[in-house]
């Protein structure tokens, strides 16, 4: 078994790899142009014979044919790009294509842009007709049933098409695009797999121009080398690459499905889980998830759902038991606004925004007796974000951290990389909210409803887009807020209560209307210590799976070099 034949019968289980139909695709071109599609036949006789009949039929061809053929000399390779079977040849695209030239329209035309390219079937979809007068400047190039469009513009993107059909009007091409005609000698799918083949992708890179729009030019691109098999052999890779690219179509419709129907299936089971609130129906239910577990967790993709649940499972109180010693969640929440009060008649902390009782609407599951429906502002002793503009920076060691959204993720604060204010600007932004250890930090800008707790000493400011969220601690655990304002139910607030499109602002007298499901402050640090056990969890599953997929990729690269020889 070589190793074409080893990835195709190992891609039932290769398959899992995130990016495997892609490279499959890659490599099925890479096959064709080094020779080991298909076998060959020496009956087909070979690409020296076809190269002379391609010369004779150039030395009778027509003036205007000739014309269109430039007449420099290609320089010849020192060596051959990789090996070839017998019975092919090295040549050059100038060799072994022509172009039709180019002309202004003069009346009705079709007019083919990149924009009329559908890369990955390879054919012309969706052409613009226009009138002359209409005609943009690039409109020029002359195109003919069964040429090649090649983009000589941002060439790696690949937009390279057959023309398949008979085009009417008349149809011209931009100047943007290499029109290759294989004269019959060269087939044009077999000229639109060469292409589009990894080889001539690198072929064409080391020949690009410009940056923000790399381009090779006509000329350039003639030169470059060209694999040639003979013309039946042409016909029997054009087939199989399209039997080919007609699994990875099929492979790629059934991974889709997969995927909708993994999601739909865990979504499924844990509102299951998550909807009923007898504990022996929960077990059940329970029961019913863990029965499909390996299958749904078969991959990374099911790992951050399941995290997501675990944080929705532990603020229903779905995760613990209450206790009778832990007191009531509203008395907890009478002590705090006590306690604010204080604060405000001390002008410690301002007058708090004014918020609304959480109506029975907005209270989206049942909790247990001894937790209380709130608002955000309801547990916070205040809150403040940074400055309203873009502060003078500074180097690292003459200055102070100064955090933004891309610093905070869900549950973590990242300090690498992070941008430094002078101390004085830092204790004039302190003026509006000094964040502290235990503190809250909530994005409020771009990225918005993202919470993670601080947990360091040292100082920092944060700037517009980072709220800063104080809590009691002796009442109200930050881990736990933290927790619920990453839950799927506040998460979901913070993005309806995010205004704008390119300014995306979740403000601080909309955030603090966030309802929250809380319980007594036992039972919080009972729901954080769980939710972190099963979170360790998700970590080593994830762990796992990343190293699962890892060696399924270093498999299929093995395979797809060939690395691995021959098998019995």
């Amino acid at each position: 078994m070589n190793a074409r034949e080893m990835l195709l019968a190992e891609f039932h289980r290769l398959a899992e790899v995130p990016d495997a139909v892609p490279r499959l695709r890659r490599f099925v071109l890479d096959l064709a142009v080094r020779g080991t599609l298909v076998e060959q036949d020496p009956r087909e006789g070979s690409a020296i014979n076809l190269l002379e009949q391609i010369a004779a039929s150039r030395t009778s061809a027509s003036p205007l044919r000739r014309r269109s053929r430039r007449s420099e000399t290609q320089p010849q390779a020192e060596e051959p790009p990789h090996p070839l079977p017998p019975t092919w040849a090295w040549t050059t695209l100038r060799e072994v294509t022509t172009d039709h030239g180019q002309t202004a329209p003069s009346g009705q035309f079709t007019y083919i842009d990149v924009t009329a390219i559908d890369k990955e079937a390879g054919r012309i979809a969706g052409p613009k007709v226009l009138e002359a007068d209409d005609a943009p400047s690039r409109a020029r190039k002359v195109v003919k049933k069964g040429d090649v469009l090649y983009s000589c513009v941002r060439p790696t993107l690949l937009n390279v098409a057959v023309v398949e059909e008979e085009i009417t009007p008349t149809p011209i091409a931009s100047t943007a695009f290499a029109v290759l005609d294989g004269c019959g000698f060269v087939l044009p799918r077999y000229l639109w797999i060469v292409m589009r083949s990894p080889f001539m992708v690198g072929c064409v890179e080391l020949r690009m121009r410009g940056q923000a729009y790399p381009a090779i030019n006509d000329s350039d691109l003639a030169q470059l080398p060209f694999p040639l098999p003979p013309l039946a052999e042409q016909r029997r890779i054009v087939a199989k690459v399209d039997e080919l690219m007609a699994l990875c179509d099929r492979l790629e419709e059934a991974q889709r499905n997969d995927g909708v129907a993994l999601a739909s299936a865990r979504a499924a089971s844990f509102a299951a889980v998550a909807s009923v609130s007898d504990p022996s129906a929960r077990h059940l239910a329970w029961s019913r998830v863990e029965a499909r577990w390996d299958r749904m967790l078969s991959a990374k993709a099911g790992v951050e759902p399941l995290r997501r649940f675990i944080q929705d499972l532990g603020i229903r109180g779905l995760l613990t038991r209450p206790s009778t010693g832990d007191g009531r969640a509203v008395d907890e929440l009478l002590a705090i606004a006590q306690h604010r009060d204080r604060l405000v008649a001390e002008q410690v902390v301002r007058r708090p925004y004014a918020i609304s009782e959480v109506s029975g609407e907005e209270r989206e599951f049942d909790l247990p007796n001894s937790w209380a429906w709130c608002r955000l502002g309801d547990v916070l002793l205040t809150l403040g974000d940074g400055p309203h503009f873009s502060p003078k920076y500074v180097r690292r060691e003459e200055g102070v951290p100064f955090l933004s959204t891309r610093n905070v993720s869900a549950g973590r604060i990242d300090f690498e990389d992070v941008k430094y204010v002078s101390r004085a600007d830092h204790e004039e932004f302190c003026r509006r909210i000094r964040p502290q250890r235990g503190d809250v930090l909530y994005t409020k800008g771009g990225t918005t409803g993202v919470a993670a707790v601080n947990r360091v000493e040292d100082e920092f400011s944060v700037w517009v887009h980072v709220a800063v969220l104080k809590v009691d601690a002796s009442r109200t655990s930050s881990d736990y807020v933290a927790l619920c304002l990453n839950s799927s139910h506040c998460y979901a607030q913070a993005q309806r209560l995010t205004h704008g499109i390119g300014n995306r602002d979740l403000g601080l007298t909309r955030m603090v209307t966030i309802t929250l499901p809380l319980p007594p402050i036992a039972e919080q640090k009972r729901i954080v210590a769980r939710v972190g056990e099963l979170a360790a969890l998700c970590d080593h599953l994830d762990a796992s799976l990343s190293q699962s997929e890892a060696a399924r990729s270093a498999l299929l690269g093995a395979v797809m070099s060939g690395s691995l020889g021959a098998v019995a």
